[in-house]
């Protein structure tokens, strides 16, 4: 697993990254935009928030796999903003996060990456004792997956869609949940049942899927609830309904999906899962639909290595 012929993500580019850019857009050494505490994930990944939180330990990769026009992300995602990292380097951001206090090193969108992460664990393992978060979109292959079992505690993927015509729209991925569905299998795999903190707060080991519901596809997502249903197996994972999205980037573009969801959308989504019993993780207040949720990219932890 190199840059030399990379076949990380399901593009399966086969860049030699060390000359030009993959489909990601990245070359073969790390890039990032942020690593500090981030208290806006789940109460598993960043705690209740309290005054005493210390909060999720994200390091904000830059580069994507997907091509979500309606990302977040976008600064660092179709931008590339961020610095270049070497691997002792990136460890040496591992550590600090650790001391200032992090429940856990959560890994945004670090797929394209995966070879000098695990350089940078091996090197830090002996003084790393916080569990290792892999946040990803879901548009993983199994084979990259299995070769970080073992590095990764928890793994936080979103299913973003299961009809491949909206993740080719909106993604320009039509086989996002032909890689997805097996990628959540497997994370699953690995991690075996929750474990928590003596608390019964912060997630130790385990999964938690992400599902954001977007405007005008509530029937996708309820699809999706339904294989979740049918097809992981119980108790075997957390689900985290998100309400927060919000039109920005390209979404313009794209009239259907240029507004917020509203309440009647999310709240049939949540019923769906109620009634399908999948009741164990999170349901979002609709009130987090706002930008100021979408985090700023101004190389905040890095500065030293600019």
């Amino acid at each position: 697993m190199d840059y030399t012929c990379c076949t990380l993500c399901p593009r399966m580019c086969r860049a030699d990254r060390r000359k030009s850019p993959g489909y990601c857009g990245c070359g073969a050494y790390v890039t990032a935009a942020r690593a500090a505490l981030h208290l806006w994930e789940e109460p598993c990944i960043s705690g209740t928030g309290g005054s005493d939180s210390g909060g999720s330990g994200t390091v904000f990769f830059s580069g994507c796999t997907l091509r979500c026009c309606f990302c977040q992300n976008h600064t660092i995602s179709s931008g590339h903003f961020g610095v270049p990292l070497t691997v002792r380097q990136l460890g040496d951001v591992f550590l600090r996060l650790q001391d200032q206090g992090a429940y856990n090193i959560n890994l945004v969108t670090a797929t394209q990456y995966a070879p000098d992460i695990i350089k940078a664990l091996d090197i830090v393992k002996p003084h790393l004792v916080i569990p290792v978060v892999y946040n990803s979109g879901g548009y993983e292959r199994v084979e990259t997956l299995k070769e970080l079992e073992g590095y990764v505690d928890v793994y936080l993927p979103d299913l973003k869609y299961l009809d491949s015509g909206l993740s080719a729209r909106y993604s320009n991925a039509p086989d996002y949940f032909q890689f997805a569905g097996p990628a959540i299998k497997e994370m699953i795999r690995q991690t075996g049942e929750p474990v928590w903190d003596e608390a019964g707060i912060l997630l130790k080991k385990g999964v938690v899927i992400r599902h954001m519901v977007l405007p005008g596809c509530r029937e996708d997502s309820i699809r999706l609830l339904h294989w979740i249903k049918e097809t992981l197996p119980s108790g075997r994972y957390l689900l985290s309904l998100l309400s927060q999205y919000t039109p920005l980037f390209k979404a313009l573009d794209y009239p259907e999906i240029n507004r917020p969801i509203t309440t009647f959308e999310y709240q049939k989504v949540v019923d769906a899962a109620v009634d399908l019993g999948l009741t164990h993780g999170y349901m979002q207040e609709k009130s987090s639909a706002k930008k100021e949720y979408t985090p700023s990219f101004q190389l905040e932890g890095l500065e030293d290595f600019c």
